[in-house]
């Protein structure tokens, strides 16, 4: 079932019909579904913000949610699930990621191929998380992600971008000096939900948020500074917090856990998706240094734990 617009997947569905228009409709509504919305229009701002920043993004943005869309339909998804993007998100994120910490002539066959097994891997977890009533997030793509980054160092085909290079923790150092910048640090918050550190990506995100709802607006904006002031606070590389590296998982929890997972029901909703955001933060630390002899990026892992913690607590601790 669909629930809050967002996450829960049925398996049980016949095939909608509908022409070529109505696919990429919903493809853009793929995209838009990474940070929890259903709009075309905010789809086709969020894809305008990573075109901008680079063609090649963009268009395997597109293909990635065209590629997750007819999969969903194929499949014989849910077909309320399909139409709303549900079965985009995830192929959109496999597929930037890939195309950006991959290099070589196979790059955009292996994006691609990502984005389908993504697809399947999503409608798989929805199976096995059935009974637990959580959503299933961006763990698919998490996980296939890593997967398929490793694979470079067994299989030639796949080519490792030098920006990713395994590290020791004996050799490791902590350097938290550098002056801030308030404002690279606010737009590349969310900009790097996208893998994105430019201004005007960042503006244009942020304009897609609240074209589709002022309080997702208002969740996205207090996640990002939760998150911002709380590495600050704690001692993280400023390099990083500037990069946006330690908002972009605190946006996307406080969103989740104050509103789209939300209801009337949860009283202190607005204090947990605080908590959550600034949760994030020491996730993101942890798993960046559990992965850095890997070489692997942290990517929506902090946002996927935080969220969990907060919505199974909701089981129990219903007003949280």
């Amino acid at each position: 079932m669909l629930k809050d617009n967002h996450v829960y997947l049925s398996e049980d569905a016949p095939l909608s019909k509908g022409g070529f228009t109505t696919i990429i409709l919903t493809s853009l509504k793929g995209i838009s579904q990474v940070i929890f919305i259903e709009n075309v229009v905010s789809g086709v701002l969020i894809l305008i913000a990573i075109t901008i920043a680079s063609y090649e993004l963009g268009i395997i943005t597109l293909c990635s949610s065209f590629i997750g869309t007819v999969i969903g339909k194929i499949g014989r998804a849910n077909e309320k699930s399909v139409s709303t993007g549900l079965y985009g998100y995830n192929s959109v994120l496999t597929g930037l990621a890939l195309m950006l910490f991959l290099t070589g002539p196979t790059r955009w066959m292996i994006a691609l191929a990502g984005a389908v097994i993504a697809a399947i891997f999503s409608a798989a977890m929805v199976h096995f998380m059935k009974n637990t009533a959580l959503p299933i997030l961006t763990f698919p793509f998490i996980i296939l992600t890593w997967f398929m980054l490793l694979v470079s160092y067994r299989l030639e085909a796949f080519q490792l971008s030098n920006t990713l290079v395994p590290q020791s923790l004996s050799l490791w150092e902590l350097n938290i000096e550098g002056e801030m910048n308030l404002t690279e640090g606010i737009f590349n918050g969310i900009g790097q939900v996208f893998f994105l550190d430019n201004n005007l990506s960042g503006l244009l995100l942020f304009i897609a948020i609240f074209w589709a709802g002022w309080r997702l607006g208002l969740y996205a904006v207090v996640g990002n500074a939760a998150a911002f002031l709380f590495a600050y606070e704690l001692g993280a590389e400023h390099s990083l917090i500037i990069l946006g590296l330690y908002g972009y998982n605190g946006i996307l929890a406080c969103m989740a856990v104050a509103s789209v997972f939300s209801t009337e029901e949860n009283r202190y909703r607005n204090i947990s998706g605080i908590l959550a955001a600034c949760l994030t933060v020491p996730l993101t630390a942890s798993v960046s240094t559990w992965l850095l002899p890997y070489g692997l990026p942290a990517l929506t892992m902090p946002f996927v734990l935080s969220t969990w913690l907060f919505l199974g607590a909701r089981k129990v601790l219903s007003k949280l």
